[in-house]
């Protein structure tokens, strides 16, 4: 049995020999102005409180997808299971090549025009 375990643990080394997991950088209001650097292939998640029911949401208005790319779909994850419950708005972008941009979302009602927007958060990135 030992023998066996040894051979399992030798054989996910092999596999796991060439990788290299990135780290993810998670970002908050709180960092909005900051310039940061981050490695190509490294995940970067930036996560906002937001309440959509009223209408408001964040929206990416200002990256270079070939340097920085936004991962899927914004994600929405309300802090209770009741109507109209703000919660948090999460944006997960990869580092795709070299470097520097910038990524900006304003937290506003889409279909209003020539309206300021409620918030702003913006970054100064650089992808090494």
């Amino acid at each position: 049995m030992p023998g066996k375990v040894i051979a399992v643990l030798l054989a996910v080394l092999v596999l796991t020999a060439g990788c290299n997991p990135s780290k993810e950088v998670a970002l908050g209001a709180k960092d909005s102005g900051r310039q940061i650097e981050v490695n190509k292939g490294e995940p970067l998640v930036i996560t906002l409180e937001a309440n959509p029911t009223t209408g408001y949401l964040w929206e990416v208005v200002e990256s270079d997808q070939r340097i920085l790319r936004q991962m899927g779909e914004t994600e929405f994850q309300p802090e209770s299971d009741k109507i109209g419950a703000p919660g948090l708005q999460t944006f997960r972008f990869e580092a795709q090549e070299k470097g520097d941009v910038t990524l900006e979302l304003v937290y506003h009602r889409p279909w209003e025009k020539d309206v300021d927007p409620l918030e702003t958060f913006s970054l100064q990135v650089t992808v090494r």
